[in-house]
Parts: structure tokens; C-alpha cells; sequence
């Protein structure tokens, strides 16, 4: 019996993934029809969707037996009241390697403090204007330890760093001091020298960086309070930042 699925990504990415799908499909010896659109929405087993393609309007599907995100983030997806089927999140090693590779690259360039050195390439030697540090002489702290902060978090520990890992349910990760709650919240805001921000967005975390708890955090020397890595910039309001000076890079 064919299964008919329909594609609902983007349509830029609908080359990619509609050779790639039809191949997996026939590796596996499944009988499909793949296509962007059919004419009865009834006839639709199943549904590859990405919050960039062309609907956002599951109602009319009622046969659908379950639809496949194309993103590992569904926070965007989940939402939406009418999506009544149920949805199975992308899992992919190679994104949680990648974003680790990411998270652990940039915190050493600000561990090692990167920028300064890239920038001094004058020719001239200075040998004595930075006295780095060690991973054991700082601390990392990640807000959000679900399956890419906890990846990142056993990545950066395993490179002698002090990991202060917070979620709002408590968790338990070998070598990895895991907090929850507001007390908490603050105590990872207040100690960490390099800050990781790897929470789902919801109404609860948008904007939790904010003039509130930004007054909050560890002071360090005068041009720099505190090395920040955003996973998107919903989460800060930069407008209550004022005049304070952080590195940021955003994931």
C-alpha cells in the first residue's frame, strides 16, 4: 500500500530534501509517494514539515497519522493549537556535535581572551600584557541542560572547566554541579565567567536575560562583566543593557 507524504518545508530546501527523502524511502523499500501538494488534504498519511514552509494549519489534515519536523527545535511548532497529531522531533547527532564544536570553540576564545590577540598582530611583541588563564580558574555556566546543554556542558567539564549547569526541573549529570529553581538561576548568573544560554524559547524564557538579572552578574575587569553565548536574541533585551560592555555571540 502506497503512503502518501507530503513535503511542507521550504520550498528553496525542496531539491535537497526530495532527493534525499525519495532515496531513504527506496533504501528502505517503502512504497511512497512524496509530493508538495495534494489535491484532497485526506489522502495524506504523513507530514515533513519545517515552521518555514507554506501552512502553519493542521485542521484540514485529518487522516494524518503524525507529523516529522524537519527542526530539533519544536518550540515554534508546539504551539500551535491546531496541531492535534502527533509530532516527532528531528534527532541528529551530526547538529548535536556541531552545536558542541560551537559552544566549546567560542568558549575559549573568550577563555583565552582570542580577540585581543588576533588584534594585536602589529608586529610587535607583548609578552607580558596578558597572564592567561586556566580552564580549572573559571566557570562556565549553561542555563538550559536538555540534550545540547547537557552535550556541551560534559564536553567543556572534560577540558578541566568548572560547570554550574542550571534547568528548571532538576537534573543529574555525572561531574556536573546541576541546579534549578530561582536560587538557583541566580547563583549561575552571579559566578560564572563565560555564560551559555541553551533554553527552548517559551513565553517563561524570553527575555530572561533582562536589567534584572544582568545586574546580577559577576563583575571582571573594567572593559569586560561577562562573556555571553545566546541561543537567540529573543532571550535578551539589549535595550536594558545601557552601557555596560558584553561580548556576545549568538548561536
Amino acid at each position: 500500500m502506497t503512503i502518501n507524504v507530503l513535503y511542507a518545508g521550504s520550498e528553496k530546501s525542496w531539491p535537497y530534501y526530495g532527493q534525499y527523502l525519495k532515496l531513504a524511502f527506496h533504501q528502505r523499500r517503502l512504497d511512497v509517494l512524496l509530493k508538495c501538494n495534494f489535491s484532497d488534504s485526506r489522502d495524506v498519511d504523513y507530514i515533513i514539515y519545517a515552521p518555514n514552509g507554506p501552512f502553519n494549519d493542521f485542521s484540514i489534515f485529518s487522516n494524518v497519522k503524525a507529523v516529522l519536523s524537519l527542526w530539533a527545535g519544536v518550540e515554534s511548532i508546539v504551539s500551535n493549537q491546531t496541531l492535534t497529531q502527533p509530532l516527532c522531533r528531528m534527532v541528529d547527532e551530526g547538529l548535536t556535535e556541531g552545536m558542541v564544536e560551537y559552544i566549546v570553540s567560542h568558549s575559549l576564545r573568550y577563555h583565552i581572551n582570542l580577540d585581543k590577540q588576533i588584534f594585536q598582530q602589529d608586529g610587535i611583541w607583548r609578552h607580558d600584557t596578558m597572564v592567561p588563564k586556566l580552564a580549572r580558574d573559571q566557570t562556565i555556566g549553561l542555563l538550559g541542560l536538555g540534550a545540547l546543554g547537557s552535550a556541551c556542558a560534559l564536553k567543556l567539564r572534560a577540558l578541566n572547566f568548572n560547570i554550574l549547569g542550571w534547568s528548571r526541573t532538576q537534573k543529574k549529570i555525572p561531574n556536573i554541579s546541576c541546579l534549578s529553581g530561582d536560587e538557583g538561576f541566580d547563583k549561575v548568573i552571579k559566578t560564572s565567567d563565560i555564560l551559555i544560554l541553551l533554553l527552548p524559547l517559551t513565553k517563561k524564557t524570553k527575555y530572561i536575560l533582562n536589567s534584572k538579572t544582568l545586574a546580577k552578574v559577576k563583575k571582571g575587569n573594567q572593559r569586560i562583566y561577562k562573556s555571553c553565548l545566546l541561543k537567540k536574541i529573543k532571550y535578551l533585551n539589549l535595550k536594558l543593557l545601557n552601557n555596560q560592555i558584553w561580548p556576545i555571540t549568538l548561536l
